[in-house]
């Protein structure tokens, strides 16, 4: 998942690639909902091997509420750090 600087936004999505993903949204290269609310900053992430696992979790992850999206962020990761240069920028 994916937020902005006020935690005001989330957003949920899906790839094959993590890493590369999470940078051009953080370069604001891919235009739609992360570019248009600055939603730059990666709070969690799950790990799939089956593609269509991870569409179904998509799917049951954006029909939870807010609240419940905010408790799986805050039982991993309770101040809602940046994870991208953690997992990635090594």
């Amino acid at each position: 998942m994916m937020t902005n600087q006020h935690h005001t936004v989330l957003y949920i999505g899906v790839t094959g690639n993590i890493a590369k993903r999470g940078w051009q949204h953080k370069q604001k290269i891919v235009d739609g909902f992360t570019k248009k609310y600055n939603a730059t900053k990666m709070v969690y992430v799950e790990e799939y091997n089956d593609v269509h696992r991870a569409i179904h979790r998509e799917k049951q992850l954006k029909g939870w509420t807010r609240k419940k999206k905010e408790a799986l962020i805050n039982n991993i990761n309770p101040r809602w750090n940046d994870i991208y240069t953690k997992l990635f920028d090594r």
